[in-house]
C-alpha cells in the first residue's frame, strides 16, 4: 500500500476504521523542536467536529498517545509515533452486507486490488477515519514550522456547499487578514452570514437520505520567493499529492483554477511592480506559484470534495459473493457532508507539504 509520503518530513499512516487503533509515524525531524501536545490535540478536536450536528454520530476521543519522539516536551530527532485507539466501533453495521459493493467506494476496487484480504469494516485502511493521523502528522508538522519559521501562516476556508457558494477571493491582500481568523472558526466562511444557507443545504440532504459535496480553499501567507522546484518536485505537484490522498477528494486548483482557461494571458499574468522596495504581484492568478516555485504571493488552492458516498437513498449495486445485482440502503453512522469537517485536514495536508519543503 502507498500509505507513507515525504522526503525530508516523511509520513507514514497505519490502522483501520474498526480496528484496534490508527496512527501515524513521522521520521526526519530535527531535533530540540518544542511541542506543544495540546496545540497538537486541539487539531485532532478541529477534526472530529463534538457536538456538531451535521456531522457522523460515531463519537470517537481521538486522544493522541505520543509513544516515542518526543522527551521532556521537545523532538529527539527519533521517529516520532503517535496513537489514536479507535473506542467506538460497530463492526457488526457491516457484517451482513460485506458482500455488497459499496456505490462510490472503494469496495470494489479494493477487493480487487487484495485479493477480499482487506478488513472491509467501514472502509478499513481506506476510510476517512485514517485522515485523524493525517491531521495528527500535520499537527506536528505546523508546531515544527511555528518554531523555523513563526512568519508563516496555513489557513483555510468553506467555499461552497451545495449550490451556496461563498466569494472566491482574487484579491491576494485578503488572505493576510483570513490567516487572523474567522467570525465563527468551526464553519470558517469569507461571508459569515452564508453559515446557516450551507447548513441547509445539508439538512436537506440529510432529510432525502442524501449527501452533498463541496469545496474547501486552503492557502499560505508570508512564504517568501524560491522556495520549490520545477516539474515532478514542485510545489503543485507535491500539494497535490497529498491532498488527492484526502478521501472523497475529486479535484485541487491553484489560483484561478479552471477560470483562466476563458481568460487571456494579459488578465491572468499577474503583473509585478515595487512597493516600497519589495517586489510583488498586481494579482494572483497563479496562486503565488510559478514554474513550481514560490514567487511571495500568498499560495492559495481550492479542494473539491465529492458527497458522501455513504447514504440512506437505496442504491443498485452487486453481491460479489453471489455474482448478481442487489439493491443496497446504507445504514449506520456517517456524515451527510465531509466539507464541514475537511477543513483541518486540508490544512494539515498543506503543512506537511511546507514542512517537507522548509526542513
Amino acid at each position: 500500500m502507498g500509505s507513507t509520503w515525504g522526503n525530508k518530513f516523511k509520513v507514514s499512516i497505519f490502522g483501520e476504521s474498526h480496528g484496534n487503533g490508527i496512527g501515524a509515524v513521522i521520521d526526519g525531524l530535527p531535533a530540540g523542536i518544542d511541542i506543544d501536545l495540546d496545540r497538537v490535540q486541539n487539531e485532532l478536536n478541529r477534526r472530529a467536529a463534538r457536538g456538531n450536528p451535521l456531522a457522523t454520530p460515531r463519537k470517537e476521543g481521538d486522544q493522541i498517545e505520543v509513544l516515542s519522539g518526543v522527551f521532556n516536551g521537545k523532538t529527539t530527532g527519533a521517529p516520532l509515533a503517535g496513537l489514536i485507539r479507535n473506542e467506538n466501533t460497530r463492526s457488526g453495521d457491516y457484517a451482513k452486507t460485506k458482500d455488497l459493493m459499496r456505490p462510490g467506494h472503494a469496495d470494489y476496487a479494493a477487493s480487487v486490488r487484495y485479493g477480499g484480504f482487506q478488513d472491509y469494516r467501514g472502509g478499513g485502511h481506506f476510510s476517512g477515519r485514517l485522515t485523524a493521523p493525517l491531521v495528527f502528522a500535520g499537527a506536528i508538522a505546523k508546531e515544527i514550522i511555528r518554531v523555523i519559521r513563526p512568519e508563516l501562516g496555513i489557513g483555510s476556508r468553506i467555499v461552497s456547499i451545495g449550490n451556496v457558494k461563498d466569494t472566491e477571493v482574487c484579491d491576494w491582500k485578503v488572505y493576510k487578514t483570513l490567516s487572523k481568523g474567522f467570525v465563527n472558526p468551526a464553519f470558517p466562511l469569507y461571508h459569515a452570514k452564508l453559515e446557516d444557507a450551507m447548513k441547509q443545504e445539508i439538512i436537506a440532504a440529510m432529510a432525502d437520505e442524501d449527501s452533498v459535496g463541496g469545496l474547501v480553499e486552503g492557502f499560505i501567507t508570508g512564504l517568501e520567493p524560491g522556495i520549490g522546484n520545477p516539474f515532478f518536485e514542485s510545489i503543485e505537484s507535491r500539494l497535490s499529492a497529498l491532498l488527492f490522498s484526502i478521501p472523497a477528494v475529486k479535484g485541487v486548483t491553484f489560483g484561478a483554477g479552471f477560470e483562466v482557461a476563458s481568460l487571456r494571458g494579459s488578465q491572468t499574468n499577474d503583473a509585478m511592480r515595487f512597493n516600497d522596495g519589495r517586489i510583488e504581484a498586481v494579482t494572483n492568478y497563479n496562486g503565488g506559484i510559478n514554474g513550481g516555485i514560490s514567487n511571495g504571493m500568498p499560495i492559495v488552492f481550492q479542494v473539491v470534495f465529492k458527497p458522501t458516498p455513504s447514504i440512506g437513498k437505496e442504491q443498485q449495486t452487486i453481491n460479489l459473493a453471489e455474482r448478481k445485482e442487489a439493491a443496497l440502503s446504507i445504514q449506520g453512522r456517517h456524515d451527510p457532508c465531509i466539507v464541514v469537517r475537511a477543513f483541518p485536514v486540508v490544512e494539515a495536508a498543506t503543512a506537511i507539504c511546507l514542512a517537507d519543503f522548509l526542513i
